[in-house]
């Protein structure tokens, strides 16, 4: 069993007093093979012993306990869950929200973004998974309306974008842009032409960002990181279709508001 702590990237902007968060990477785990070694994915076909482990690490390095770690059944939609206490199960939700210290929320990703959400003057967070489906569908803004519920102020919250798949990598086809821009054509400038004819490079990152600070987000910030281009951090769900691997690893990112 591998001993080392699990690499965490952090962002200046959630560095408040009150606030604990990390952005974990695939590295610090326990797990092998093509989920080596951080996979904190309860739904991969990876050994559950193993990822119960890397699980435990990951709450033990927010500060919590493991069963305070909180996580979802994630289903790619808008929807959202106010927590004041660990629930039972995973929740098929892709939004969680809380203003109970203790309680860390985390989601995860494999090009997915991740997005974390704090208000530190209000004592408020939340954490979303934004594929293009949820970003697309409202997950972003009804995160920030269901902290908004619990007493956060837009202005005062701080938005941050992790480690996600960017635009070079991300290549989509014509049904794909067409969708897009018919539900949102001021996003037609996140597509630029692909090498294959027809083809489109979409910028996920950027259009989370743009629905977080049409919101009234204060502070909106993508940590500009490519889990397909970065194999040594990110675990990668396209990296591994496109390699006909049988499976991938979940990366986890979360916040906790300190007791």
């Amino acid at each position: 069993m591998l001993d080392r702590s699990p690499d965490v990237i952090t962002a200046d902007a959630l560095d408040r007093a009150g606030l604990r968060h990390a952005f974990f990477t695939r590295q610090g785990g326990v797990s092998d093979g093509i989920y080596h070694s951080l996979n904190a994915g309860l739904g991969s076909a990876d050994g559950s012993d193993k990822v119960h482990e890397n699980r435990r690490r990951i709450a033990d390095a927010m500060g919590v306990r493991t069963e305070a770690l909180v996580t979802m059944h994630q289903i790619h939609s808008p929807d959202v869950l106010t927590v004041t206490e660990p629930p039972a199960g995973r929740p098929k939700v892709d939004g969680i929200v809380s203003a109970t210290p203790g309680v860390a929320l985390g989601v995860l990703t494999a090009d997915c973004a991740p997005v974390l959400f704090a208000d530190p003057v209000n004592k408020v967070v939340g954490a979303a998974h934004a594929g293009w489906r949820g970003a697309t569908g409202g997950v972003v803004e009804a995160t920030i309306a269901a902290m908004v519920a619990l007493g956060a102020d837009p202005a005062a919250m701080i938005t941050v974008v992790g480690p996600t798949i960017a635009q070079p990598s991300y290549e989509v086809g014509p049904e794909f842009r067409e969708r897009v821009v018919a539900d949102h054509p001021a996003a037609d400038d996140l597509f630029r032409p692909s090498a294959r004819p027809d083809h489109h490079l979409f910028d996920l990152p950027a259009f989370v960002v743009r629905r977080a600070e049409a919101a009234g987000v204060g502070t909106v910030v993508d940590l500009g990181l490519d889990t397909y281009a970065d194999e040594a951090r990110f675990f990668s769900y396209r990296r591994a279709t496109h390699r006909g691997e049988p499976d991938y690893g979940r990366l986890i990112s979360a916040i906790v508001l300190e007791g």
